[in-house]
């Protein structure tokens, strides 16, 4: 039977959000695998809803392509190659758990692209708010470096400033999925290694944009981008991780 959303969850209204939670985790998991027909009947018996709400989320998990339906075939669960991989949720879904070395190395890619340019646009079109913003973060990185507060949410708050900074309506919707994935990336690796004080590298940041030095800017996020890459390897070397995926 369903119970009590869990935090981050799926933000649908009603009942059929809570069983998107439930059939998006399966399926991402692996426990529902791709080509998988859906029991139908079994999973309303099983999470204890009506066919109303099973339909419902079952059109949610469309949505995001983890689903499909066909005349004689019914609901099953799509290859990942139709997967929105960059929904929230499906990043979500996929770093809970153990997340795959394959996925992380996807990630740091996109980190590689996307934050180098948004310190640059930062540094050039920045206000003194998003100055504010940063200093804000960088005083709470300290702060959880000396044992009082959140490293993780810290970090989240750095890297969700640094992309408003931009101006850039696209980069700043991209916080969903760079939030998700530094999220998963920081429950890694905290805690798996010996972690450095991250604040003077994001002070290098946070000083190239206050001096509108867009590749200074450009240059000390590649270098805490660096930095993130060494502490996943040192992570993985420290402990199990999902085996990379078959290419596709």
């Amino acid at each position: 039977m369903i119970g009590r959303r869990a935090p981050g969850a799926y933000r649908g209204r009603g009942l059929h959000g809570e069983v998107v939670e439930r059939l998006g985790r399966r399926i991402l998991t692996g426990d529902l695998a791709e080509g998988e027909t859906l029991d139908v009947p079994g999973i309303e018996v099983e999470l204890d809803v009506s066919r109303t709400v099973l339909r419902e989320a079952l059109r949610v998990l469309k949505a995001k392509g983890l689903v499909d339906a066909r005349p004689k075939r019914g609901t099953f669960v799509q290859p990942r190659s139709e997967w929105r991989l960059l929904d929230p949720d499906v990043v979500r879904w996929r770093f809970e758990g153990l997340p795959d070395s394959q996925f992380l190395d996807d990630f740091a890619e996109v980190r590689g692209i996307l934050e180098p340019a948004s310190a640059r646009l930062a540094a050039l079109r920045r206000t003194d708010s998003d100055i504010a913003a940063l200093e804000r973060a960088l005083e709470l990185m300290a702060a959880a470096a000396g044992g009082d507060g959140d490293a993780v949410e810290a970090d989240l708050a750095f890297h969700r400033a640094l992309l408003v900074a931009t101006h850039n309506e696209l980069l700043v919707s991209m916080d969903v999925v760079l939030e998700t994935g530094l999220a998963a990336r920081d429950r890694m690796v905290h805690g798996a290694v010996q972690d450095d004080d991250p604040t003077p590298a994001h002070a290098a940041v946070l000083s190239a944009i206050r001096a509108r030095d867009a590749e200074g800017a450009a240059a000390a996020v590649t270098a805490l981008l660096a930095k993130s890459l060494l502490d996943i390897e040192r992570a993985r070397a420290s402990g199990p991780s999902a085996p990379p995926r078959e290419p596709q």
